[in-house]
């Protein structure tokens, strides 16, 4: 059985990573309340379903990308049951087509390995080479559920504190679009 630990509303004791420490830092510094739990490690989307039973909200699905110079970067934000097609990400940006960023670059630019890809990273970008791009349908929930930079460390947090807020202090305004679940 997946573990998910009981709701916590104050930061870890200790931190696993320094961009989980950030995030910490940053919410409190902000006044951003939020809930969070840990868990097994969680990988895919299927692995957070019981967080989200957990902690009363829908994880959203967090995709790091890249045109294929890899010079162009993208966080794109959805919600957890739309597939990604990069031809339809591409045409709605109107960019040219991308596909996921190498494991070693998402490291390097966002300070997580896969499975960890969080809105939160944006504050390892200090060069703001990365573009938060997130779908319509996210902004229409109340909760916003994510990593907080581990995979085995989970929060929820209103979404408009997410968008106002803490992605105006990183200096990472995002674009929004409106994506169809295109099979």
């Amino acid at each position: 059985m997946f573990f998910v630990s009981d709701i916590m509303g104050k930061a870890p004791d200790s931190y696993k990573s320094y961009l989980q420490e950030k995030v910490y830092e940053s919410l409190a510094e902000l006044q951003i309340p939020f809930e969070r739990v840990n868990t097994d490690e969680a990988i895919s989307m299927e692995d957070c379903i019981e967080i989200n039973h957990k902690l009363n909200m829908k994880m959203v699905k967090t995709l790091f990308l890249c045109n294929s110079k890899k010079t162009e970067f993208y966080l794109y934000i959805t919600t957890a049951d739309k597939l990604f097609k990069a031809k339809n990400f591409s045409n709605t940006l109107g960019i040219s087509r991308v596909s996921f960023a190498p494991a070693e670059l998402m490291e390097k630019i966002l300070g997580v390995k896969i499975g960890a890809a969080t809105v939160f990273s944006v504050l390892m970008d200090k060069k703001n080479l990365v573009q938060v791009v997130f779908d319509k349908d996210v902004l229409l929930e109340e909760w916003y559920g994510c990593s907080d930079g581990m995979t085995t460390g989970y929060m929820k947090v209103k979404t408009e504190l997410i968008v106002n807020n803490f992605l105006t202090y990183a200096k990472h305004i995002p674009k929004v679009i409106e994506m169809q679940n295109i099979n």
